[in-house]
Formats: C-alpha cells, structure tokens, sequence
C-alpha cells in the first residue's frame, strides 16, 4: 500500500450545505487536497445512509445531489485531485456492510452517543428503521473500502470514527490484517468543532432551519445574523455582555482574520479586544452582528461566484460525480477482494483451493475403487 495517507469524508445530500459543514471540515479537505500530503483524496454523497431517514421521500435526495456536488466544486474541491463519488453506486460497500454487521451487537449500535442523539433528534420512538440504526456500520464501509488513513470531521462525528476502529481491530483479529486503521482529524480551530446554530441551539441543522447555507445571498446572510440569538442578559449597549457561549462570538472565532478588523472594525486590533469592549459594556449586539455579516460575506462571496459558474453546465457536474464514481468504484473492488480472501468466501477466485479439492475427490474416487475392486475379487 501507499505510504502516503488516504482521506475520506462525506456528506448526505438532505440539503444544500451549511457553514457548519464548511468550517467542521470541508474548508479542511480543500486545504489537504491542496497540500500534497495525499496520495489518494474521496469525497462521498452518502444519499444511501440519507435514505435511512427519508425513504418516503426519495426525491428529496435526488434533487439534493447536485446541490451538494455545487457545494463541494464551489468550495474548492478540485476532481483532478479529489475523488467525488455517490455511495449508492458503489455496490461493493453494502456487501461490506454486510460482513461488518455480523461483527457489531445491537447494545453497541444503541450506545453509540451520535446515533442516541440522531434518533432523539428524529423523534422515531419505537418506530426506528433499522438501516438508519446501522448507519455506523455502513459509515465503517465507506471508511475502510478506500483504505482510508485520514477522515477529517467535526467533534459530533468522534464516535462514528471510534466504532470504525473497533469493526476494523475486530476484524483484523479474526481474519489477519485486512483493513487499514483509520484516524480521525478535527478542526485546529476549537470553535470549528462544532458550530451552534443561530437559535443557540447545541448543533446547526438543516432539519432545524437554524444554519446559514454556502449558496445564501448577501441579502439573506445580513438577515439571517441579525435574527441571531446573543447573550439574554445584555439589553443594552451599555449592560456588561457574556462572550461564552454566545453564537455572534463563536462564528468569530471561526471565521474571523485580522483583516476583517482592519476593513471594517479598525478601532479594535482583534477579537480579544473586542470580546473585552463586549464583557466591560459599551459595545452592542447589533453592532457586533454587523461585523460578522461582513466577515461572513467575505467568505462566501468567492464560494457563490464559483457555484454560479459550474451552475451554467449541471450535466458537466454530473458527468464529474459519474467519473468519480467509476474510480472509486474500481478501489472499493480490490479491498472487497481482500475482504473475501480473508472470510473465505471467494470460491471462484481460489483455484489453489480448488485444484486442492479436485486432488482429494480424485484420491477418493480412486481409493474407493480399489476399495471396490478387492471386494469383489474377495467374492470370487
């Protein structure tokens, strides 16, 4: 194998991708296609596990794809250096999944802390599908078919990455070293980890209506951050404020360079000095919101220029998720065939074992008429 590393990360394609998505890793997977580091770089549309939890509305993953394939292309993912696939094209991972559901109890699913949040999330009760259960195993498919290294994601994901590991040392154990270890790769940026969404809540959501998108206008971005929640407790300009947990602080600290101060805040040198302007009193919420729609708008403005560009040619964007897939489809077969050789079960491509077989049916033929013959020359 290679001895550079291999990166994988994904995204279901539910819904156009939000900031979230683009500071919790995929800003980070530009930044490692473009490095030089990777031999090989996949990024997948996992519409497959998407389908767990909206199989009455198949079209609504169909019309997603390509909104998801924009974002990517927009954000910088370049197919000469990135493999962009669609899970479902790539039989080879459900049979992956297949062998890896026998290694894994249904306790163990259960207690997986992303999925005990998904499924609350989802609100399923007693009613929950089984293959959105399983979705950590299929994940662990998608990990280990492309022998990935590397799997940049955001701190919800720490345990989806940590039941891979698992499935892969059980795996080796039994079978002898197959599949490649993967490690996981958070954001450098704390704040990066896991962005709240506007309304305060713990994660940004599509399902919660609480994100800001990659594709949303100017327009929509200034209002958007003006409808942010803040701290409760600071009415006014001059009331002391609370910079912990307060979302206006956290995308700042996601997003913010100093040139954003010196452009459009130059009265203060960075965030530290606007933080303590923002916890002595004196410095308002809508004065601070302003401020990060701008930053925001600064980012985004190069990501939209692009998305509009490859929007002129959808069957050009298509044409790069079917090429992709053809190669990683070609990937996922050869770690499949080790996959078989170490269970066992490639019958038709053991020809040693089979040729081994032939001479033991033969020296059984042969045993049992001789066998046969002394009998019945005893007869006589």
């Amino acid at each position: 194998m290679d001895t550079k590393p291999i990166m994988l990360s994904a995204d279901r394609p539910t819904g156009k991708l939000h900031i979230g998505h683009y500071v919790g890793s995929l800003r980070r997977r530009v930044e490692l296609q473009n490095s030089g580091d990777f031999s090989e770089c996949y990024v997948m549309i996992a519409d497959t596990q998407a389908l767990t939890d909206n199989w009455e509305n198949p079209n609504k993953i169909k019309e997603n794809l390509v909104e998801v394939a924009l974002d990517y292309l927009s954000c910088g993912l370049d197919p000469s250096k990135t493999t962009i696939f669609v899970q479902s094209q790539i039989p080879e991972l459900f049979e992956l999944t297949c062998y890896f559901l026998d290694l894994v109890t249904l306790s163990r699913l259960e207690r997986n802390p992303t999925v005990k949040n998904e499924l609350k999330m989802r609100a399923f009760e007693e009613s929950i599908p089984a293959g959105f259960l399983c979705y950590p195993v299929s994940q662990a498919a998608d990990i280990t078919a492309f022998d990935t290294t590397i799997v940049p994601v955001g701190e919800d994901q720490s345990p989806m990455i940590e039941q891979c590991q698992e499935i892969v040392h059980k795996f080796n154990s039994l079978y002898g070293e197959t599949l490649v270890y993967p490690k996981i790769m958070l954001p450098e940026n704390g704040s990066c980890k896991r962005l709240p969404g506007l309304d305060g809540k713990a994660k940004m959501s599509k399902s919660l209506n609480n994100c800001i998108f990659l594709s949303d206008d100017r327009k929509t971005v200034d209002k958007k951050v003006m409808t942010m929640f803040t701290d409760p407790t600071h009415l006014k300009v001059e009331d002391k404020g609370h910079t912990e947990n307060n979302p206006v602080f956290i995308y700042l600290e996601a997003f913010v360079t100093d040139d954003h101060f010196r452009k459009y805040l130059p009265e203060y040198a960075d965030l530290a000095s606007l933080k303590a302007k923002y916890e002595n009193g004196g410095l308002g919420d809508v004065t601070v919101k302003r401020f990060l729609a701008a930053v925001l708008n600064d980012v985004l403005d190069p990501i939209r220029a692009r998305r509009k560009e490859y929007e002129k040619d959808i069957p050009a964007v298509y044409k790069v998720l079917e090429e992709g897939t053809l190669r990683a489809r070609e990937k996922a077969k050869m770690t499949l065939s080790r996959v078989r050789r170490a269970l066992k079960v490639n019958y038709f491509e053991d020809h040693k074992f089979i040729e081994k077989q032939c001479k033991a049916f033969k020296k059984k033929l042969a045993d049992e008429e001789k066998l046969a013959a002394y009998l019945a020359k005893q007869k006589h």
